[in-house]
């Protein structure tokens, strides 16, 4: 009989524990918090139009390059959906302002060992009437553009080569970018 008197007021405690989350939860719920990645975006926009990069380098295709890197994280990580017209509820442009290569380190022949590449970009999201929009694109600058910048390394001889160096820079300016999208805090 101890047994069992032992097990109802352990099925008893439980339930009480279990009936005391769910109030909790529902306090938690009600209070106007929220939780997960669609809260830290604007509510209100749906869809982003994202024209190609404009670009002042010489180096081919950087600008498409950087596009559709920017294209993919949107997609990727925002709840926004990227449309291929300029009626979309917001724009993203931006344009490839500086690209560089310079040698870090060389050997005793003076052969490159570590390359660095850095790009700068300047965007800007705006909303259809041409308003500045995200969180650091929001803020007053004298020039309707928030620069990003973003560089990488690579080692020829460890078999790596420009491209790799220009890949991960485009990927940094790509979260970077994305990135402002997101509500301040």
């Amino acid at each position: 009989m101890d047994y069992n008197r032992h097990l109802r007021k352990q099925t008893c405690s439980i339930f009480a524990m279990l009936l005391a989350l769910c109030v909790m939860a529902c306090m938690i719920g009600c209070s106007g918090y929220h939780i997960g990645s669609p809260t830290l975006y604007r509510q209100d926009v749906r869809t982003v139009y994202v024209p190609m990069f404009q670009s002042d380098s010489y180096r081919q295709q950087l600008a498409e390059r950087l596009t559709e890197a920017v294209v993919k994280r949107i997609e990727a990580v925002t709840p926004y959906k990227v449309v291929h017209h300029p009626n979309a509820d917001t724009v993203l442009s931006g344009q490839i302002v500086s690209d560089r290569k310079r040698v870090i380190t060389e050997d005793r022949f003076d052969m490159a060992r570590d390359i660095e590449v850095s790009l700068q970009v300047e965007a800007a999201w705006t909303d259809r009437a041409g308003n500045l929009i995200g969180s650091q694109f929001a803020q007053p600058l004298p020039a309707p553009l928030i620069t990003f910048a973003s560089s990488a390394h690579f080692v020829p001889e460890g078999g790596q080569s420009y491209a790799t160096g220009e890949r991960d820079a485009l990927q940094k300016l790509a979260k970077q970018i994305v990135e402002q999208m997101e509500m301040p805090w």
